[in-house]
């Protein structure tokens, strides 16, 4: 049995963040209806420039595997009372509004405590549900921006760089799954329902703590160091080997240095005052780099990778997403998952990433593809109750 076997969510988010917690929470066994707007469904649905993927985008495949969806109109009353009802029998609520927009809906927290008492409701926005940035509108290249994460790439006086996939949607999304979990656990302990308020901005914070707290520590920010390792030493660093592949070192210890010395058969290096400790190394970076890439560019990358990895020393070969989303070394520890996604150009060659984790028994997994808008709404309206006549008059289209 799966972890969150047994577990509702009710989720009323859209585009990254709020579908990925709720894709985790699926990963791990909870059932998740998906309540899309009326019509049109979820954004993600038609991401992306390819129109063969119309109502499938490869970005809304990738967070909603799994799960029910139904279509409402939520102005409409007999409509949203249907959301009610989802609500009511529902372990977690899960929306991403902007702030103020789910309480004009009839479905803020105190309405729906007044339905569920014990409901884990969680709300995802870009500056949370208080202060004074309260209203601002946010997406996931606005945070990179705001919390300073695209002032930390690149070199010294470089311009600002986005970092090139939704990486704050992505760290929000595991941060409101990390909450849900942490409330669902003190519901099992006893202490009921909980409201939860997650920021991308408060989450991006916390996400970068090792550049956040030594400038809350000491009052300085820490150097841009291009692609030089946290640790500023010059053996974590990219080189450049015979065929041309870019390899990353990431040698910060001694005895890490003292291995790489050995085996590139430079043992002079620890000889020399100027490179025989970290602190020497660091001042003498330049002289540093210069020696070791004069060394790695006498094999190939992957020569390198494997030899260097093999004897301990940290070195990998830097990788298109194609070349490492393709490796075997995923489809062996289950860190991909394949699905069959009717209705695509190619079904056969389908894969979904998993949560990053494996688990002795039942863990993270799912083989179901994800919903077509409103696919599930005839199964979801019988199961609160609805007839048949019923269900005729709410008008909803049963199966977009």
């Amino acid at each position: 049995m799966q972890p969150l076997s047994g577990i509702r969510v009710a989720d009323f988010s859209h585009v990254m963040a709020g579908p990925y917690a709720s894709h985790l929470l699926r990963l791990l066994g909870a059932e998740v209806i998906k309540i899309e707007p009326h019509g049109r469904g979820d954004a993600m649905r038609t991401y992306g420039a390819d129109r063969r993927y119309d109502g499938m985008a490869p970005a809304f495949i990738a967070v909603n595997a799994g799960k029910k969806s139904i279509a409402l109109d939520l102005k409409n009353p007999a409509q949203l009372e249907v959301a009610r009802r989802i609500v009511a029998r529902s372990d977690v609520m899960l929306e991403n509004f902007r702030p103020g927009v789910v309480d004009r809906l009839g479905l803020g927290y105190q309405a729906v405590r007044e339905l569920n008492e014990n409901i884990i409701y969680c709300s995802v926005s870009g500056y949370g549900q208080s202060g004074p940035l309260r209203d601002w509108p946010a997406i996931d290249n606005i945070v990179q921006a705001t919390c300073g994460m695209m002032s930390l790439g690149g070199d010294p006086g470089d311009p600002p760089m986005r970092v090139g996939f939704p990486v704050v949607d992505t760290l929000t999304g595991q941060t409101a799954a990390f909450a849900i979990l942490a409330a669902l656990l003190r519901r099992q302990r006893g202490g009921g329902g909980e409201y939860i308020d997650v920021a991308m901005f408060d989450a991006s914070i916390a996400f970068m703590t090792s550049a956040v707290v030594p400038f809350l520590v000491t009052g300085k920010a820490l150097a841009r160091t291009g692609n030089i390792g946290y640790s500023g030493q010059p053996t974590s660093a990219m080189f450049i080997a015979r065929d041309g592949r870019t390899v990353s070192l990431g040698v910060v210890q001694q005895h890490q240095f003292v291995a790489l010395a050995r085996m590139l058969e430079r043992t002079d290096w620890l000889e020399d005052p100027r490179f025989c400790d970290p602190e020497q190394r660091r001042a003498n970076a330049q002289e540093m780099h210069r020696e070791v890439s004069v060394e790695l560019a006498k094999r190939d990358g992957a020569d390198w990778e494997k030899r260097m990895s093999d004897a301990g020393i940290p070195c990998g070969m830097v990788r298109e997403v194609s070349e490492a989303a393709s490796m075997p070394h995923l489809l062996e520890r289950n860190a991909v998952l394949p699905l069959t996604v009717p209705g695509l150009p190619d079904t056969e060659n389908v894969h979904i990433a998993n949560a990053g984790f494996l688990m002795s028994q039942d863990g993270p997994s799912v083989d179901e593809p994800p919903p077509r808008l409103g696919q599930h709404t005839q199964e979801i309206l019988e199961s609160l109750g609805y007839r048949q006549a019923e269900i005729a008059a709410l008008d909803i289209v049963l199966d977009a």
